[in-house]
């Protein structure tokens, strides 16, 4: 077998392998040597059949499985003795390969971008602030107001009183379409919280002043996009009976609202209520840390990139953006895409920062646990109730999932690292500073 380079440009290699004839029909030989006291065909005792026949009858498939193992092979050593590490997958092709015959040398051409070897660099001069916030009284109370709000009760409101937004309406209602009242267009003493938007638009609009034992014709037209097809687009007309008019009634923050949430008496939901707070705080200044960090190592580490990773994250900038200003495409027939000059330069960013952090953890061993991915897998299945084992099972057999999962946990262990070796000073700030902080990274 025989390497033999082709191409050694910037990041750019290619090389060309030879593999004799000889060589792979030693190869199988020796394969079928090994299986032959195994084998058993019909007119021969197990493992007496004639070599030849046993080339004839198993050679040709033998022959495929031994030029790949011959070829990952020679790339296997190649990269070990080079140290090359490629950026992306090898584009591996055979020469004449339509015209290869038993007996032929192979020769295929190996070409790929190695990924750049990246500088060292000193830590501990980044400097970077930490904001601090402590969660104030005020932040606790308007908490509380919150909780109360949702754990509001409806009162029944005086007889003749007209309904409002805000107010629930106890109905019955039926659907027609064409004068036919169609499935699942009924219902008997509905609670309907007006302004709750949870009907078809413009539904709850109409039964705003409508009074107790009121009847009322409310017409609206079904979205374009509605789930069920029958209907969508269609003009309907419900016939809704007020049965009450109720008005909404605040809990009172006191030890009965801190049960309802789990609390054993006010204080301790106040306590609750604070570290809450104080977890939200410390997770929106460690996202402000973490971008001046990565500003940080923008500015100081500088190398080589291989053009085809940022060609590929350009494209996908290119492609997220572009569904995020046309979120009714929601599909991939839209044809090309073409990357501007910003998304090149933001995905350069992205990749040189994806490749340095990768190196860092790469030297200093850092890992995703089990536990870490466990844990990972855990709060995604939360989003699926009922649904916890498949989820669990669809992410054991799906490499590519459980390399996004376990790709933040990694980068944000590396950025960890990196800050403990840094200088970090803390700054005390409001929490209206803090939150524009985060509303100026999302306007970068």
């Amino acid at each position: 077998m025989q390497v033999t380079e082709t191409l050694n440009e910037g990041l750019s290699r290619g090389y060309e392998i030879t593999i004799t004839g000889a060589e792979l029909e030693e190869k199988v030989t020796t394969k079928l040597k090994e299986a032959q006291p195994e084998i058993e065909l019909k007119g021969f005792r197990k493992g007496k059949v004639p070599m030849p026949m046993l080339k004839k009858q198993f050679g040709a498939r033998l022959m495929g499985e031994t030029m790949q193992e011959a070829i990952d092979g020679a790339m296997n050593e190649h990269f070990e003795k080079s140290g090359d590490r490629p950026a992306m997958q090898p584009k591996v092709e055979m020469k004449d390969g339509e015209n290869w015959k038993e007996g032929d040398d192979v020769v295929v051409t190996v070409s790929y971008e190695a990924l750049p070897e990246i500088p060292e660099f000193d830590a501990s001069d980044i400097k970077l602030e930490r904001l601090v916030v402590t969660p104030a009284d005020e932040a606790v109370t308007e908490a509380l107001e919150g909780l109360a709000k949702n754990a509001q009760s409806f009162e029944k409101r005086r007889k003749g009183s007209k309904a409002k937004d805000g107010d629930q309406v106890v109905i019955d209602f039926e659907g027609f379409v064409d004068d036919v009242a169609f499935e699942g267009g009924k219902g008997e003493d509905y609670p309907l919280v007006l302004g709750s938007n949870s009907f078809i638009p413009g539904f709850e609009d109409q039964l705003v002043g409508a009074k107790e034992e009121e009847e009322v014709e409310v017409k609206v037209t079904f979205p374009e996009a509605y789930q069920a097809e029958h209907l969508a687009g269609k003009e309907a007309l419900f016939k809704c009976a007020v049965k009450e008019v109720r008005g909404p009634k605040e809990a009172e923050i006191d030890d009965e609202l801190a049960k309802k949430f789990g609390a054993e008496d006010l204080n301790a939901l106040k306590e609750q209520i604070k570290e809450r707070l104080g977890q939200e705080y410390k997770g929106a200044s460690r996202q402000i840390l973490k971008r001046g960090l990565l500003d940080a190592l923008d500015g100081k580490v500088s190398f080589e990139l291989p053009p085809t990773l940022v060609d590929a994250e350009a494209n996908q900038i290119a492609h997220q953006l572009y569904h995020e200003e046309h979120p009714e495409d929601h599909g991939h027939n839209h044809g090309a895409i073409e990357p501007t000059d910003e998304h090149k330069k933001l995905a350069e960013r992205r990749v040189r920062l994806g490749l340095l952090l990768a190196e860092i953890g790469r030297k200093q061993e850092i890992e995703v646990t089990d536990a870490e991915m466990t844990q990972a897998v855990m709060m995604q299945a939360r989003q699926y109730p009922g649904q916890e084992r498949q989820f669990f099972e669809f992410i054991q057999q799906n490499p590519q999932m459980q390399q996004q999962l376990r790709a933040p946990i990694f980068e944000d262990k590396v950025v960890d690292f990196i800050v403990e070796k840094a200088e970090v000073t803390d700054k005390d700030v409001s929490k209206e500073d803090l939150q524009k902080a985060i509303e100026a990274l999302d306007e970068l």
